[in-house]
Formats: structure tokens, sequence, C-alpha cells
């Protein structure tokens, strides 16, 4: 290896350390986190800095960038190392004293690797994104790297629209990234081999052709009078006109994490967790998550088993995650729950299901969970507060359904629920919302009927629909943050208004501002890039924290850089699309079928709702013949047994 390259990767620790004493938190700069990985430089080719754009006690215990983290650095010749956004007080300070963008496993300069890979759970980490670029010394813009300049490459679900980023990105991977990221190692490797022939172009290019990796700089845009886009086309031979995502079939074939990271500083989560499946059918309108991850795959009940029993014992955590988009829906979810807690009783291994859905909730299921931790409050999310907009939105739940399964727990010893709803869903009503707080004090009713207490207490929380891409929903207007806000007052005005039941019920919601800012970026296309820029110049950072969030300057900010495109944010936010508008992801293939997408925006628009293709026949969404794939259920049948290796064998701390 090069003198040069060695110098350019050299920690910056010493630098860094001086400055540690003078900013908040210091302890999450430090790395050394028990399960981290530290290679050395020199015995690898192929080096990869991995970004999660937010805050570290937010991105350490992000499942998606630990997972990409283990399956490279397993690889002999594969480095890979964690950078998180650092606070405004370190930035400055950074910047006073030419400190770069570094890692927090070996804090090596981010601008030292060849890919600078970002995952985005949210498009409001986009400003964060430049400011690393910026700290890293690396050319904001794609147009303007050089050879030494690393893949700057963007991937998790806000990648499924990358074009309001594509100035700044070289690279996306849509989908799954488990095989994509070794596949794209060695594509880097062979032509690194080589000596980099052709530079930076030529890799980029070798990338694309694989027709899974997205190169922006590779694709024209071309618009319509009216602002609209007109078409979407390769501007280089031998580039794919559509590029597909990646689907990891088996999951039992990739058992990551399988040594959790165990944060030093506090963190969102302080829990081992465990993908036991991914992928969800439910048909949930709103829901982008459910509709780009299909088909659904389970983790086998001895799959989820083992990595349970591994991860306990690499982490000392106390608490387990059973994580998915629906994990009731797990064929052997009654099995799993009971096996964990034998398994576990006498160690008082908690376990926990993020939410749970109301036609999935049953008793004994929630006894397995709290049988070794504590017995916290139960979160359902009905989404529509009216029996119609249920219909509109797909959530096929009844009144009847959420009484009957809050009595149960109420019943059975419950004392807290939270409900969790939206607002400014497609042909909401004032009325559909009010009737939140209707179903609210019906819950407090039943609950004090069924366990003659009065200390019980119902949370309704409530959160602002941005419409996303590749979901049936995709063409819908979005509900103003006016409209939003004003339709929300009159709800908390009913809640505390009443004497009754009022007290007994907890009111959290959001302002309409954030999630238009959110809606811009989500169905933004390149033109938004211009607002983006300026918002980050202008000091925007940390949009998705509230405290740093400021709607005055995205408007401001958005105002000025579309001004000479003759759009503006509400045609990015509040405007219906028509079937035949050009959308600016069309050219991404999430396997979704766009006609299929958009008869079912007709059908929510009809309130007809359609079964989940796991228990009735297929309904061509499109996913399964286009991307080679199916449905992956159990049940297997199989038990998970106590360990009686553990008394045998006390485990190693």
């Amino acid at each position: 290896m090069p003198a040069e390259d060695a110098a350019a990767a050299e920690s910056v620790f010493p630098q860094l350390e001086a400055l540690l004493p003078h900013v908040q938190k210091p302890i999450q700069y430090v790395g050394g986190e028990l399960n981290s990985t530290v290679k050395p430089w020199e015995s690898t080719d192929v080096r990869w800095a991995l970004m999660y754009p937010d805050a570290y006690e937010v991105g350490l215990p992000n499942q998606g960038v630990m997972i990409l983290y283990e399956v490279l650095n397993e690889q002999e010749g594969v480095l890979a190392e964690r950078t998180y956004s650092v606070w405004p007080d370190l930035e400055a300070l950074m910047r006073e004293h030419a400190v770069p963008q570094f890692t927090v496993d070996s804090h090596r300069p981010v601008k030292a690797f060849d890919v600078f890979g970002l995952s985005f759970s949210t498009e409001l980490g986009y400003t964060n994104m430049l400011t690393a670029l910026d700290l890293a010394g690396i050319p904001l813009e794609s147009k303007d790297r050089g050879l030494d300049d690393p893949i700057v490459l963007a991937g998790g679900h806000a990648a499924f629209n990358p074009e309001p980023i594509a100035d700044f990105i070289d690279a996306a991977i849509i989908g799954d990234g488990e095989q994509a990221v070794l596949d794209m190692t060695r594509i880097i490797r062979e032509w690194k081999a080589e000596g980099r022939p052709g530079g930076r172009e030529e890799v980029l290019f070798r990338l694309a052709k694989t027709g899974s990796v997205y190169i922006p700089a590779f694709y024209d845009v071309e618009y319509l009078p009216d602002g609209r886009i007109g078409r979407v086309v390769p501007n280089k031979s031998g580039v794919p006109w559509r590029v597909s995502k990646h689907t990891v079939m088996d999951l039992d074939e990739w058992p990551y994490p399988k040594q959790p990271l165990v944060p030093l500083a506090e963190t969102v989560h302080e829990r081992m967790s465990v993908e036991i499946f991914r992928g969800c059918t439910r048909g949930c309108r709103f829901c982008q998550a459910g509709m780009i991850t299909r088909p659904v795959r389970e983790r086998s009940i001895t799959g989820i088993g083992e990595m349970v029993e591994k991860g306990l014992k690499a982490t000392g955590f106390e608490e387990v995650g059973l994580l998915s988009l629906s994990s009731a829906d797990h064929s052997e979810i009654g099995d799993i729950a009971k096996g964990l807690a034998d398994r576990y009783e006498e160690d008082k291994v908690g376990l926990s299901l993020p939410s749970t859905r109301v036609d999935a909730f049953n008793v004994d299921l929630a006894n397995e969970l709290t049988r070794n931790g504590r017995r916290s409050g139960l979160t359902f999310a009905p989404e529509g507060g009216s029996e119609r907009m249920r219909k509109v939105i797909n959530k096929m739940v009844s009144e009847e359904d959420l009484i009957r399964t809050v009595a149960t727990a109420y019943g059975n010893g419950w004392r807290q629920v939270k409900l969790y709803f939206m607002c400014g869903l497609p042909t909401e009503t004032d009325e559909d919302v009010m009737q939140i707080a209707d179903m609210a004090m019906n819950v407090i009713q039943k609950g004090r009927e069924v366990s003659g207490a009065n200390d019980i207490r119902c949370t309704v929380s409530i959160g602002g629909f941005v419409p996303k891409p590749h979901t049936p929903f995709q063409w819908a207007p979005q509900l103003s943050a006016e409209d939003t806000d004003a339709r929300l007052e009159k709800l908390r005005d009913k809640i505390r208004g009443d004497k009754k039941y009022g007290r007994s019920i907890g009111f959290r919601y959001h302002d309409g501002k954030p999630g238009i800012v959110e809606g811009l970026l989500s169905r933004g296309d390149r033109r938004i890039g211009a607002v983006i820029r300026a918002v980050y110049e202008d000091g925007g950072r940390f949009d998705g924290w509230r405290e740093h969030f400021s709607y005055d300057r995205w408007m401001r900010c958005a105002d000025k850089a579309l001004a000479g495109f003759g759009v503006d944010v509400d045609w990015y936010t509040t405007r219906e699309r028509s079937y035949e508008e050009v959308l600016p992801w069309d050219h991404l293939d999430s396997g979704l079928d766009k006609d299929w997408l958009w008869e079912d925006w007709q059908d929510a628009l009809d309130e007809t709702e359609v079964e989940d293709c796991r228990w009735t026949p297929c309904f061509d969404c499109g996913v399964c013949p286009a991307m080679q794939t199916e449905i992956q259920v159990g049940p297997t049948g199989k038990k998970l047994l106590p360990l009686t290796v553990k008394s045998a064998a006390p485990s190693q701390s």
C-alpha cells in the first residue's frame, strides 16, 4: 500500500481528544464498544465507512447498519467502520481545529475509505449527510469528486426515492443490503486490483451494469412545460432503463447481527433485537415499509432461538426485542414467546414486541412476553379514527375488535394502553378524526368496567400522514400543515373537555410542519436537491429533532430554490397526481406493479378492503414473479427446547 494512503488513514484521535472536554456527551465519540471491530488498515483492500446520519444514541442501535458492519467485517480483506452525526457543539470545534469527520472505531478520516455508505430510514437525515460530507472534505456534489474520494452510497427505506439527493450521492442500493454490499465489494476490489482503470466513472459503470445499483449521474431527467417529469432516460450505453431492488431469501442463512454492539453511552433502545421476519402483506395502503419489503420471509423458530442465545451471551442485555413490521403475525409467535420465556425464566430476560396488532393480540402471548420482565403498557395502532377511514387505509380492525382486546388486557391486570393514529389520511374529514376521542373514551369506560378500578390510562398518540413512494397513496394529496393543526386542535379540545374520561386520556401529537418537509423530500425529484443544499448552508442540522427543526428555514429556502422551476412546496405535497404522470421513482423497481398500486388506490377511494395474501390467493401485486421470490412462512412444527448445556457449563461473560 502506498505510504500516502496509510498517512491519509491515520487516526485523528489525538486532535479529537483535546476537543472532547468541551462538548456534551463526549463518550459517544470515543468508540471501543463491546463487539466492535478494529482491523489493521494495511491488511484490507476494500474499506467501508458506514453511517446512520443521526446522533450516536439513535444511530448505534440501528439494525441495518449493525448487520452490514458485521457482514462486511466477516470478509477477508474487507474493513467496515462506523460514523455518526456529530452534535453542533463538536461540529463547530472540528471546523475550528480542522478535524475531519471520523469513524468511531479507529477515528480514521471518512475521506480515506473506498465507500461512504449512508442508511436513511427517514428523509429528514439529508442535511446531516451534507454536514458529514463537508466535514470529511468530500465535495458535496458527485460531479466534483475525484478518483481518491469515496463512493458515496445511499441505502435504507428513503433510498427507494433517492432523486432529491441525486446530486450528492454516487450510487444507491434499494432493498436488502446484505448480499448487495458483498457484490459491490467484489466489483470495487477487482477494479482496484487492475489499477483503477477508467477512473471513478469506470467503477460506477461496472456497478450500474449489474442492474441492481443505481447511479443517478447515468440518467437524465426531462421535464414538461408544466413542471411534471417527461421521462427519465439513461445517458450512457449499457446502463439499464430500470434498477431492481435486492431481496434476501432464507433469513436463516443471514443470522445477523451475531455479535450485537453494546453502546457506551445511553441510546434509544437498550436491548438486543432479533428480526423474526422481513416483509408484510397486510396491505396497509399508507405503509411504505410493508410495500417495499415484500414478500414475507419468516425466520424459523430454531433460527430465532439460536440468534437470541448467541446475542445474549455476546451482550449481557436483559431484554430481547422481537422485531418485524407486525411481529405477532409470525406463524409460530406463540411458541416463540413461550419457548424463550421458558428458556430464560431463571435469568429474568424480558421479551418485547414493538407494537401489537389488535386482531393478533391474545392474553397468553402477552403473558409470555411479560413473564420474565416488567409489565409495561400495551401499544396498538388502529391508525384511522373511524371505521370508514380504516377501510380506506385497509387496516381491517373494527372498534368492537379493539374494545374486546383492551377489555381483555385491562381485565388481566394491565393499566396502560397506548393507541396510535394518523391525521391527514386521504378522504379524511374532521368527523373521522373526532371519532378518535370517542374510541378513547369507550376504551376508558370499558377498562373501568372490567377492572373495577379508576386508575387506568389510555394514551392517544397521533402523527401526520405523509404519502410515500411505492405505495397506493403515492398519488394522494397531503393535508396542509394548517389543516392538520386545526383538526388536531379540535380533537384535543374534545378530549380535554370531557369531564368523565378526559383526565384518563393522554394526548400526544406532532404539529403538521415537519410532515410537510418530509412530504417534500419523500416525493421530490432532483430539483429538491437545491432546497436541501440551501437549508444545509443556512444552518439546517438534525431536522428529525424538534428542537433543531426550523419550518421557516425550509420554506424560505424552498421558495428561493424552486422559484426558477415554476413549482413550489404545495406542488410537491398537497397536489394529487394522475395515473399518467411519470413519478420521480418510476425507474426504480420495487417489484410492485404500478397498475396494481393504482387499482389499490382506487379501492381506497371506494373504501374497499383487500385481504392479506399470506392466507388468501395472490392479488398479483407483482413482487414474487418480478423479483423471482416467494412468500416464506411456517409453521415448522418445531419447538424451542430449554438449553440443557446451561447448567453444565456456565457461559463466558
